[in-house]
């Protein structure tokens, strides 16, 4: 019997309960002319959340999960519903600082909080849905030959956080607090994406990782993405090499990186550029679109394959 991993086990659901399953990261129906869209993501405290991480953190990164789906599809959310499951005993002041938490990040971002549910549980479990409308919605396929691949900033800080929180892995003290802020202070591209998105000719978050990111718009647009630039910091490859770890793997199999990577028509980058700079947006040209299938790494004259090797639960 084959393992059932979460992509499985979502499609069991799928094909039992969504006769037109769009196969996107927010789940889409029609609002008269406009597009009703919603986004629920769950956070679980063992799996989720490293000790170091204060209860507005928490309650951060339980909101920029959805925030960051809908950031990849230009859609800007409205309102939102909250459920939170405690353990017996979750101290007084504690609980004031996740409610904070949820109240200062729902302020930044434009979302206003209707209501929800608490309950009881072993460990801390947040849900977070998130609702808004929108007249066009930008699809992990459609890209298109000789498009360029673009992100919204580097990859590996998150892998690289959580091996100096968890592990306590040796690092420059300049990347130390970069890496870890990535982990503890997560920022979704929310503004850039209602901007920028109505360029994209595809997008997708990077939260499950960059090599699977690229895999399924690959597959969803039936076009080969060939990558010419890692996007790194140059501290990641000193990071990896005190460490005994592998900056490419970190780059593309980390995962936790709430960055949008999208595909642009060459006759859009600047105007892409332009967005980028007024909301300074680290904007990272990384490869381009060819016909084909699959991800390739080009460096120099040689071609490897990227294989989907991302983040995905009961793996």
């Amino acid at each position: 019997m084959n393992k059932l991993d979460e992509r499985k086990i979502i499609d069991i659901f799928q094909k039992k309960l969504v006769k037109d399953n769009h196969h996107e990261d927010v789940e889409i129906f029609r609002l008269g002319k406009k597009f009703g869209v919603i986004k629920t993501d769950t956070l679980v405290e063992s799996t989720d959340v490293p000790p170091q991480m204060r209860p507005e953190q928490i309650a951060r990164k339980s909101m920029v999960a959805p925030l960051s789906d809908f950031a990849s599809k230009g859609v800007k959310p409205r309102h939102g519903i909250i459920s939170i499951s405690l353990p017996r005993g979750y101290p007084r002041s504690k609980l004031i600082s996740l409610a904070k938490g949820f109240k200062d990040t729902s302020r930044q971002f434009g979302v206003k909080i209707l209501g929800g549910d608490t309950n009881e549980a072993k460990e801390i479990v947040i849900s977070v849905m998130l609702f808004g409308i929108a007249s066009r919605i930008t699809a992990r396929s459609g890209a298109k030959q000789r498009d360029i691949i673009v992100t919204t900033g580097n990859f590996g800080r998150t892998s690289a956080g959580l091996g100096i929180l968890l592990h306590k892995n040796r690092s420059p003290e300049k990347f130390r607090k970069l890496a870890t802020n990535s982990v503890l202070l997560p920022k979704p591209r929310l503004e850039f994406g209602v901007l920028a998105a109505k360029y994209f000719s595809s997008s997708m978050d990077s939260s499950d990782g960059l090599s699977t990111t690229l895999t399924q718009m690959s597959a969803a647009s039936k076009k080969r993405f060939i990558i010419t630039q890692v996007p790194k910091d140059v501290e990641l490859d000193e990071f990896s090499k005190d460490n005994h770890l592998n900056a490419v793997d970190l780059v593309f199999n980390g995962g936790e990186e709430y960055e949008i990577v999208a595909t642009i028509s060459p006759k859009n980058i600047e105007k892409i550029k332009k967005i980028a700079k007024a909301k300074k947006i680290n904007l990272i040209q990384i490869g381009h679109v060819e016909n084909g299938k699959g991800v390739l790494f080009q460096h120099g004259k040689k071609q490897t394959r990227v294989k989907d090797k991302g983040w995905t639960h009961f793996s």
